[in-house]
């Protein structure tokens, strides 16, 4: 299942794989939450000796999202199938499934979300194939919203270019031109954005650099070929293939993982480097994320 694969058309809500909206037997007269600001804890400290406060870091709460005016329409005999397929859609979890809504022109927006309450209220119309006033309401643990399109940036370690063979010759050949180690990324949005990096072997203490921001992600570890050391700077976790913690071989010029984030409607730069005894070309590193916005 892909996020938003059912999505085709400004209206349509999609909840893992149940889609609300035109052509749906779903429809709905109003959304709240998905376009507001959510909520924050705020570090503000007022000043003891004067007027005002001291301004503190500003965190973003939990995004609530509702969907309102809620409208169930099918053939008489099928409404008990349409009412099942919106229930198994819309069911009580720990796991967040994809929220996908798209509103206008600009395309849809994708958050991670859980059903906290879901009505679906039973009156005449019923008997007939039609419900009406029905609500559903989700919440999303992180409250940003995520581009649909994931993005990925890859690099190998800096290597030098082959250069001129000797004797020349005419035309010149310069050769191959080596790798820089250097890539670019762009969030589009209006929120900081968490990056995905694998560093993958062989390698000897990786290290990704945000040459737009200074912040760096360095590990003393020796990756072999093969190894896979993933960095989400979302969740501040790093494992070696998929399952072991190395959390703890971060060096000490590395920031923690979850302040390197891309900066809002910037371009930022990255290196790829690794210690003074790696140059393997086929040591790499992916970086992977989605354009954030509030």
């Amino acid at each position: 299942m892909a996020a938003g694969d059912r999505v085709t058309r400004p209206g349509h809500v999609q909840y893992g794989e149940l889609l609300l909206g035109s052509g749906t037997p779903y429809g709905w007269q109003s959304l709240t939450g998905w376009g507001d600001l959510p909520g924050v804890d705020s570090g503000t400290v007022a000043r003891s000796g004067g007027h005002g406060a001291y301004p503190g870091a500003l965190l973003a709460q939990t995004r609530t999202v509702t969907v309102e005016g809620l409208k169930v329409r099918a053939p008489r005999a099928a409404i008990g199938a349409a009412v099942g397929a919106f229930e198994a859609g819309t069911p009580l979890g720990d796991v967040e499934l994809p929220l996908v809504v798209w509103l206008d022109e600009r395309g849809p927006l994708l958050s991670w979300a859980r059903v906290l309450r879901r009505s679906l209220p039973v009156g005449p119309g019923y008997r007939v194939g039609t419900i009406l006033g029905g609500a559903v309401v989700w919440e999303a643990s992180d409250p940003r919203r995520y581009s649909l399109d994931e993005q990925a940036a890859s690099a190998t370690l800096p290597a030098p270019e082959a250069g001129l063979e000797w004797p020349l010759a005419w035309p010149l050949e310069w050769g191959e031109p080596g790798s820089t180690g250097s890539m670019t990324a762009h969030n589009a949005g209006t929120a900081e954005a968490h990056p995905i990096i694998e560093f993958r072997g062989p390698v000897e203490r990786p290290s990704l650099t945000n040459l737009s921001t200074g912040d760096v992600l360095e590990y003393d570890i020796p990756l072999a070929a093969g190894d896979v050391l993933t960095v989400d700077t979302g969740a501040g976790t790093v494992t070696l293939n998929g399952a072991t913690s190395r959390l703890y071989t971060a060096t000490a010029r590395s920031v923690p993982e979850l302040t390197f984030t891309f900066p809002p409607a910037a371009t930022s730069a990255l290196a790829f480097r690794a210690g003074p005894e790696s140059s393997d070309p086929a040591a790499s590193v992916t970086v992977r994320w989605r354009s954030a916005f509030w």
